[in-house]
């Protein structure tokens, strides 16, 4: 059978609907490292931001960030445009929301229900569910962070 975006699109869709979190998350993460041409082969903590976020982010967030990913569709939530997180918060990117958001450990009632998985918890697990992984959680977290802080718009870009 062929990998398309699509093909997975519906299976994410059908795996969300039953409730399925872990097999989105999957396949979120196979989807994006198809898209960054990375084998399966790298420990989490090698990739970058940029690879982090091809990797787990791009499927719904959109290669740019844009809130256009194939899976956003599917979902019954507006995929945000990460691009504008800066202009949103008055110009300044908001660092700790983001770091918080990303993790998601610490529910933020004010999101109101998660769609996105917890990656605090997924990335925790991917590296060993220990002491040395959760540092290892603060330093991939960051790495996306500081990428999505160096792909936002400048005020002549969104208008």
């Amino acid at each position: 059978m062929r990998f398309t975006a699509r093909t997975t699109a519906d299976k994410i869709a059908r795996a969300s609907r039953r409730g399925s979190m872990r097999v989105v998350i999957a396949l979120c993460a196979g989807l994006g490292a198809i898209s960054s041409g990375h084998a399966q082969t790298f420990r989490t903590l090698d990739y970058s931001g940029a690879e982090l976020f091809a990797r787990f982010c791009s499927a719904c967030h959109g290669p740019q960030g844009k809130g256009n990913g194939p899976v956003a569709a599917t979902l019954n939530v507006m995929v945000p445009n990460l691009t504008e997180l800066s202009q949103r918060n008055g110009g300044r990117f908001p660092v700790q929301r983001v770091e918080e958001y990303i993790d998601g450990r610490s529910p933020l009632a004010a999101h109101g229900t998660r769609t996105m998985p917890v990656w605090g918890y997924e990335f925790w697990v991917e590296e060993g569910a220990d002491v040395t992984a959760e540092r290892n959680v603060r330093t991939l977290i960051d790495r996306l962070v500081k990428y999505l802080e160096s792909i936002q718009a400048t005020p002549q870009q969104v208008r």
